[in-house]
């Protein structure tokens, strides 16, 4: 079903834009340790960007709000993103360097980053505005923490005013969010990591157990919905109506799981569009994601409707916990 009549479904993506610069290494360093890597290289990246490409290339129309450098990084990064088939009338050239990711990914898939924001910090709702309209577009809009919050609480704002479907990634959370801010969401997307942060919780939760009581407790902060990301175990998901638990399919080798979270969450933005059910919205999300894993780079390994609907079949669904 076209999540407007006569068009394709539409989201509208507002977030950052790096370049991920990754260095494969046998183990990912401790801190204070320094280990030899194998041919650095660089890949396109930034949550914003890699969402918008996997909602794109999950059958969306996507209009990409984003700051992109002066320097050859960013207009590269134009281009590029034009040619994907991305709408650039969101992607605004500011002053100095484009936003860079630095990544360690080890032998068996895990990584760590570290973000320098450069034209990220800029996008704010002044600089967005003088843009008339630009947000006025979509029946989804998703959004991520690595440009500044009130850019994110404005589209929210924006969103809400006509009726469309906001989804959050909060990442990276670096601490509880405002009631305000949560108010705003309709689907709360946080991986484990995120939801113990946002919870405001000690140390990192491990068991199923301890995610379902994470995500109670984010419905109860406000949040609409929660679906919580758990890597290779798949994604819980709840709501006021109903909740699971969703196992991607069988027999899946991550090469590198950068870039995962995001194709999930531009999987999950494209079949919200549709007007799916938030479950099967999920299923596909799993899908999606399990798939992008078997390559290097954060949007290189990102998979075609075509590919998400043949995974969909090993992607398992199980209810069994209550609200």
């Amino acid at each position: 079903m076209a999540g407007r009549k006569g068009g394709s479904p539409r989201v509208l993506v507002v977030g950052s834009s790096n370049v991920d610069i990754v260095v494969p290494v046998r183990n990912l360093p401790a801190p204070g340790e320094t280990v030899l890597g194998g041919e650095r290289k660089e890949f396109w990246g930034g949550k914003g960007a890699n969402q918008a490409v996997a909602a794109k290339k999950a059958g969306a129309e996507v209009r990409f709000v984003s700051a992109l450098g002066s320097d050859g990084y960013g207009l590269a990064y134009r281009k590029y993103l034009a040619d994907t088939g991305i709408e650039r009338r969101g992607l605004i050239r500011v002053p100095g360097p484009t936003g860079v990711a630095l990544i360690v990914v080890d032998g068996m898939g895990s990584n760590q980053i570290a973000v320098s924001p450069g034209a990220n910090s800029s996008l704010t709702p002044s600089l967005v505005g003088k843009k008339r309209g630009v947000m006025e577009y979509g029946e989804v809009v998703l959004a991520q923490l690595e440009v500044p919050r009130a850019m994110v609480a404005a589209a929210f704002r924006s969103a809400r005013r006509r009726g469309a479907v906001t989804v959050l990634n909060p990442a990276p959370a670096s601490g509880e969010l405002r009631a305000r801010m949560l108010s705003l969401v309709d689907v709360l997307v946080p991986n484990e990591v995120e939801a113990a942060a946002l919870c405001g919780t000690r140390g990192r939760v491990r068991t199923m157990a301890g995610w379902v009581r994470l995500c109670k407790k984010l419905r109860e902060k406000g949040a609409k919905a929660v679906v919580l990301t758990a890597g290779k175990t798949g994604a819980l998901f709840f709501t006021g109506a109903a909740s699971g638990w969703v196992k991607p399919p069988a027999g899946i080798r991550p090469v590198d799981t950068t870039g995962a979270g995001d194709t999930f969450c531009g999987a999950l933005a494209a079949r919200l569009a549709q007007k799916a059910p938030l479950t099967d919205a999920v299923r596909f999300a799993v899908a999606a994601a399990s798939l992008s894993v078997q390559k290097r780079g954060a949007q290189t390994g990102i998979p075609g409707k075509r590919a998400i609907w043949k995974a969909m079949r090993g992607v398992q669904l199980v209810r069994e916990f209550g609200c």
